[in-house]
């Protein structure tokens, strides 16, 4: 991940090529002012008829860290997950095989074994440990609408990411940390009437991680992409 503080500023081919799932971060804040450039641009995302039903809350610092315990300690307490929206739990053919694919080199690279009961539950845990991210975001629309507009805030999170990757801040989609909206909407003072969609831990990278030496394949275009002339 190279910091644009110090790096010359990287192309679009480059934006796409490096962003990547980063799951380990250093304790060092993002100054105020990067901030506010990263989330400004991330705005120009697209939605339908401009309505930008998006609605983003961000915890920084100690807020961050408040948080953090909170979600740790549901899980902990074993609190029964309440996601807004019901959530595949199971990939079948191809989407299975692309899952354990990349469960099996993340686990390779983080030294855990199939067998190692221990270090998979310790895994799984730093996701609600937010991978030690000094900044979390959450995403949330109005329960009013639907999954065609949960399109719009998909293209959202993922120009907030891009430009994220852009100023040199690596970043994590999280769909674990949003099974908990209650406490998502209580630490931040949300309304009842937002659903919880997502969750990004963001930062500086520590690239000291070996978890973040984990650099997934995407399919060829021939499999994904149907061209017609």
């Amino acid at each position: 991940m190279i910091d644009n503080d110090t790096a010359k500023t990287l192309t679009f081919d480059q934006v796409i090529e490096q962003r990547k799932s980063v799951r380990g971060f250093l304790p060092k804040s993002i100054p105020k002012e990067k901030l506010h450039k990263i989330f400004t641009l991330a705005q120009q995302a697209p939605s339908n008829c401009n309505i930008q039903p998006w609605n983003v809350a961000v915890a920084s610092g100690k807020s961050c860290k408040a948080l953090r315990d909170k979600l740790v300690a549901a899980v902990e307490q074993q609190v029964p997950p309440n996601s807004d929206y019901s959530r595949t739990e199971r990939f079948e053919g191809v989407f299975r095989q692309r899952q354990v694919d990349t469960a099996v080199e993340l686990y390779n690279n983080m030294g855990i074994d199939r067998n190692d009961k221990k270090g998979r539950l310790w895994a799984m845990m730093r996701n609600f440990e937010l991978f030690d991210a000094p900044h979390i975001a959450f995403i949330s629309m109005p329960k009013i609408f639907n999954e065609t507009v949960a399109i719009d805030v998909g293209m959202y999170a993922q120009t907030l990411m891009l430009s994220m990757t852009a100023h040199g801040i690596g970043s994590c989609a999280q769909a674990s940390v949003s099974r908990y909206p209650d406490i998502i909407r209580e630490h931040f003072g949300l309304d009842d009437s937002l659903a919880v969609l997502i969750g990004i831990s963001f930062g500086y990278e520590d690239i000291t991680v070996p978890a973040n030496r984990t650099i997934v394949p995407r399919a060829n275009i021939e499999e994904e992409v149907l061209f017609l002339d």
